[in-house]
């Protein structure tokens, strides 16, 4: 390894999609994977340890979001750069993948032909983010948040929209307040500011629009 590679931790609960980004990106003779890990905990370590130039992060992971780890990545390592990915699309995740501290979003489905240029940019110093999340994110800026329309699912915080896709995928309560390190308490306080932001009259209506929105996202 040069002084010039540049140093990548992998963040991703699916085994094979991890071996499958680290074969594409070592097949770049100035970029190392470094360290990989499949959940908050295990990230944090490896990020400790390695030091990596950017963190490539899952959005869905198993005992947490994605999104939470950017904040605390940003907190603790200030100078790691991050890039998040996910199955989803970036209209509901982007903004908010840059809002907690990464640099950049990329949908899975463009990782063959552009994680390389994600990981540069960001790299570089710049943001990596489609036009179309470029454009709302700085129209919202020029006209107000309030003054741009949006989806009834981007209203929810980010820790809402965790509990949301957690119920989609059929996990109890008690189980989502275990995985969001949460009392079951709160997951109910969440449970019931969603229904009432997406306009659901009761928990099997809420099941079920979280369950055909995990379905239509991946």
């Amino acid at each position: 390894m040069s002084l010039n590679t540049k140093r990548i931790v992998i963040v991703d609960d699916h085994p094979s999609t991890r071996d499958g980004l680290v074969t594409r990106v070592e097949l770049e003779p100035d970029l190392e994977v470094v360290g990989e890990a499949s959940d908050v905990d295990e990230a944090i370590t490896v990020i400790g340890r390695a030091r990596p130039n950017i963190a490539v992060i899952d959005v869905s992971l198993k005992s947490s979001s994605g999104i939470d780890l950017v904040k605390v990545i940003k907190e603790r390592y200030p100078c790691v750069k991050m890039l998040v990915w996910s199955m989803y699309d970036d209209s509901l995740y982007a903004e908010r993948a840059v809002r907690a501290g990464a640099m950049g979003y990329i949908n899975k489905q463009q990782v063959t032909d552009r994680i390389i240029e994600a990981i540069r940019t960001i790299i570089g110093g710049e943001l990596f983010l489609s036009k179309e999340v470029s454009a709302r994110i700085l129209n919202r800026v020029i006209a107000g948040r309030a003054s741009v329309a949006a989806a009834p699912i981007e209203s929810l915080s980010d820790r809402e929209l965790e509990t949301f896709r957690l119920i989609g995928q059929g996990i109890t309560t008690k189980e989502i307040a275990t995985a969001m390190n949460l009392s079951p308490k709160t997951i109910e306080t969440y449970r019931s500011r969603i229904k009432e932001k997406l306009g659901l009259d009761d928990t099997t209506l809420l099941t079920r629009e979280a369950t055909q929105w995990v379905l239509e996202n991946g």
